[in-house]
């Protein structure tokens, strides 16, 4: 099994800035399978280790400490 790490910064509407670490781990079935790689769901966290939800258009819901969920984006192409 390999893992694959990359990192994005969001913003949410008050300019605060997360570096968001998305872990993806793949998994290399072999010949048998015929299947290829399979990978998993990947693991979302701030760079602090945070909770975070990915939920599509390069949004993210954070949950900091003290503060309900927020909305946090980028513009990154290579998100999940």
């Amino acid at each position: 099994m390999s893992e694959h790490e990359h990192t994005v910064m969001a913003f949410d509407d008050q300019g605060r800035e997360v570096m968001i670490d998305i872990l993806v781990s793949v998994k290399e079935l072999g010949e048998l399978a015929r299947t290829g790689p399979v990978s998993g769901e990947p693991a979302l966290r701030t760079r602090e280790g945070h909770p975070v939800s990915y939920l599509g258009g390069g949004e993210f819901s954070v949950t900091l400490p003290g503060e309900e969920a927020t909305l946090f984006r980028t513009d990154a192409l290579d998100v999940v």
